[in-house]
């Protein structure tokens, strides 16, 4: 059981368990999977591939159900939410950033970032979206499309757009996995600080061991269960 203190927290989950569908059978992604993010708190999620790193992200997030076991995002079980339910609970409160970019291409940096603010009727959308982009130092790129941009310019406007509407939760799965080493260690060095500014908690799902090091601390991975750090 989840005590109040624990309760409070921006994520708990307990025995987490996570079984797929395959042609060759029932697929064991998750095994008991038990982890605590404390507010402001930065933990990296490390461990081999196919360890369940990125499905643990998903699970946490609402994005994907638990076969069993129970998640709690802000002291509320997901398991007591339907679809809108867990998309209401993550509205302000939760952002994710991806690997791949997944900016919209029809869709201007300022406006990627304007987007979802003005889906959750926040005041002054283009204004915020123009100030983050700024924070991110891309404030000679608002006009700018997808395509005209770097990866690493990519990724910045996916950084500026999850965090703009200020998170206390921001999930991060292998955000520099896509970029060279200089503009992976750029994107990092800002999201590291932007977290700090905003006092967001940081999960992140990284391969880089130089970039978990910068976390708090590691939930260490392996063959679906947390092995370590959990």
């Amino acid at each position: 059981m989840f005590d109040a203190a624990i309760d409070s927290l921006p994520l708990t989950l307990e025995n987490v368990t996570l079984t797929l569908p395959s042609s060759a059978g029932p697929v064991d992604i998750l095994r008991g999977v038990s982890l605590v993010v404390g507010a402001g708190e930065r933990v990296a999620v490390v461990g081999p591939s196919g360890s369940g790193k990125s499905s643990l992200i998903a699970v946490a997030a609402g994005l994907e159900q638990p076969t069993s076991g129970q998640v709690r995002l802000f002291g509320q079980d997901l398991g007591s939410l339907g679809e809108d339910g867990r998309a209401k609970l993550r509205r302000n409160r939760v952002s994710l950033v991806f690997q791949s970019f997944h900016l919209l291409p029809n869709m201007t940096a300022e406006e990627n970032v304007a987007a979802p603010l003005e889906i959750a009727r926040k005041p002054n959308a283009g204004r915020t979206a123009r100030d983050w982009l700024d924070r991110v130092g891309l404030s000679a790129r608002l006009t700018h499309y997808p395509h005209q941009l770097s990866g690493g310019e990519q990724q910045r406007v996916a950084l500026a757009r999850a965090l703009a509407a200020e998170p206390a939760l921001l999930f991060a799965d292998e955000p520099t996995g896509n970029l060279d080493a200089a503009n992976a260690a750029a994107v990092a060095d800002l999201m590291f600080k932007l977290v700090a500014e905003t006092g967001a908690a940081l999960v992140m799902v990284t391969h880089d061991s130089a970039l978990a090091a910068r976390a708090d601390r590691s939930a260490v991975m392996a063959d679906g269960r947390i092995v370590e750090g959990g």
